[in-house]
């Protein structure tokens, strides 16, 4: 029987990962279940992805988008007459704000590479773009710090189940890009 041709199957594989991990976590990602979520046969998913880590890696690039569509919406983030601590702000108000389940599943994929070193290098990479587009507006070092701070309130915000609060997110970046300054007024 010749190989049926269906271009869309790796990524119908790769959403349906994310679907997986997603409903059950990453511990509930297995080859088996991706392709009965993707309603493909179990050769399919170890054809387009000969380990569960390379699917991983793959849903992991995708995940990070949400992130990326979010910033690369954002012209005052290289914009050098805005207020930079409140573009960063505002566009992790606007990631947080969005869809929850897939901010959440973008943490998942991202906190998986402290177990699968296969998973590191791709985990900073959005941690190096948003570094890089910072840069352009302040030293390498602060925008390295501003990606770790960015980092550490989404990662509060996820966990605790705190309201994000653009106000303090806004007083604590701009406190990284003016170290000694006094706090900026309340917006």
């Amino acid at each position: 029987m010749p190989r049926r041709h269906d271009p869309g199957r790796r990524q119908r594989i790769i959403d349906a990962a994310i679907r997986v991990v997603g409903r059950k976590g990453i511990a509930g990602l297995s080859h088996r279940s991706v392709a009965a979520e993707a309603e493909v046969p179990l050769g399919s998913t170890t054809y387009h992805f000969a380990t569960l880590d390379e699917l991983m890696v793959a849903a992991l690039r995708q995940a990070d988008e949400g992130f990326d569509r979010v910033i690369a919406a954002r012209d005052g983030l290289t914009d050098p007459h805005t207020d930079l601590a409140g573009e960063l702000a505002g566009a992790m108000g606007e990631w947080l704000g969005g869809d929850r389940a897939g901010v959440e599943l973008e943490y998942e994929l991202y906190l998986a590479a402290l177990r699968r070193p296969v998973l590191r290098p791709v985990a900073a990479e959005w941690a190096d773009r948003l570094a890089g587009l910072l840069a352009r507006r302040t030293d390498p070092v602060t925008a390295r710090a501003l990606v770790a701070l960015v980092d550490g309130i989404c990662l509060q915000v996820l966990l605790t189940g705190t309201p994000y609060d653009p106000g303090y997110a806004r007083e604590v970046l701009a406190r990284v890009l003016a170290p000694g300054a006094p706090p900026p007024p309340p917006a």
